[in-house]
């Protein structure tokens, strides 16, 4: 694919990308539990716990699915014994509430935008001018919905789950057709939670090397070790379900951060951003911490041999690969036991 993307772009007023501080997403979810206080909390906690920005999901139970009791309709792996209309039904948030959480957001100085799911979520928060969409994982094949997002001209964070790279090929398609210059890409495993060894982090590089746009981590992982590994691999992006308190039982709490789990997301996500630098080599070499040393005392004209000569630290003397050069010559003159070797100790040979 030879279109480029924007390396980096801004979200609101915040620099994201290649060559930018990570930018660590908290998502609300349902960990709102229906409670707008609870909601309000979530938000100011984020911005306590050092994240960037709040995610909310802009959905109802009837614009996810329909009210059905066949088998299909039935949730899946930690959602098991519940029906998809219930489990949405529960989990989504009230829309009214979404202008009053971002008044919030500005006055706590965090970034707010939304996960649209259907096309009268779009038109929605487009009303409410939110700077960026995510569009979730098992959103990525509705192209038709996934290019009404694109047409938005927002900056635009895509959630990969389980879409084969053709998927993710083809709604990457439909954002150059677009004309999306602010594209990012999340690795996501869509378990939950998501044990590590499905994880696959190599995969955020080949990400980049395949779509030419930032790549992030949408991370479902239990604690903090593996979001901030992805910054290692290429990450410019984490996202991490966010609760204040995991007592509160909501769906998605079992798998969410905490306020503590999250700081140290942070914190660690910029530490190893910092230690990433550049590639860099010195140019002019650093004194030496090895030389050759006198290891026994040495009369003058007795010769240099192994067992008096060594190669050890500190530096300062002479170099350790000019040993073959010193043994068997003859000492110029007396040597204690720790000198430094120079050149002019050194006589002839013998």
């Amino acid at each position: 694919m030879n279109v480029l993307f924007n390396k980096s772009f801004k979200i609101a007023d915040k620099l994201v990308g290649e060559g930018c501080e990570p930018f660590i997403i908290a998502e609300m979810s349902a960990n709102h539990g229906n409670d707008i206080n609870k909601a309000i909390e979530i938000i100011k906690e984020a911005k306590k716990s050092g994240a960037d920005a709040i995610k909310i999901q802009t959905y109802t139970a009837d614009t996810l699915t329909i009210d059905c009791k066949r088998e299909p309709f039935e949730a899946k792996g930690a959602w098991e014994g519940q029906y998809l209309y219930d489990l949405y039904l529960d989990a989504s948030m009230p829309w009214e509430w979404t202008p009053i959480l971002q008044n919030i957001a500005q006055e706590e100085g965090i970034i707010l935008f939304s996960s649209p799911f259907d096309f009268s979520s779009i038109e929605f928060l487009e009303k409410l001018n939110m700077p960026a969409y995510k569009i979730a994982s098992p959103e990525l094949i509705d192209l038709p919905f996934v290019r009404r997002v694109a047409q938005t001209k927002k900056p635009i964070i895509m959630s990969t789950g389980n879409a084969t790279l053709s998927q993710i090929n083809d709604a990457v398609a439909i954002m150059i057709e677009e004309n999306v210059k602010d594209l990012i890409i999340l690795k996501c495993t869509s378990e939950y939670p998501a044990p590590p060894e499905n994880i696959n982090l190599k995969t955020i590089q080949n990400l980049k090397d395949i779509f030419k746009c930032p790549v992030g981590l949408s991370d479902h992982t239990i604690g903090s070790s593996i979001p901030i590994a992805s910054i290692a691999l290429g990450a410019s992006v984490v996202e991490k379900h966010f609760i204040v308190n995991r007592t509160d039982i909501t769906a998605d709490s079992f798998f969410s951060a905490t306020p503590e789990e999250l700081k140290l997301i942070v914190d660690g996500s910029k530490m190893v951003y910092k230690a990433l630098g550049t590639i860099d080599y010195p140019i002019i070499a650093k004194k030496d911490q090895r030389s050759l040393i006198v290891v026994k005392e040495i009369k003058k004209g007795e010769l240099f041999t192994n067992d008096n000569i060594r190669s050890i630290r500190p530096g300062g003397g002479l170099k350790s690969n000019d040993i073959d050069k010193v043994i068997n010559r003859k000492a110029a003159c007396f040597l204690e036991r720790g000198t430094l070797l120079k050149w002019e100790m050194v006589g002839e040979l013998n």
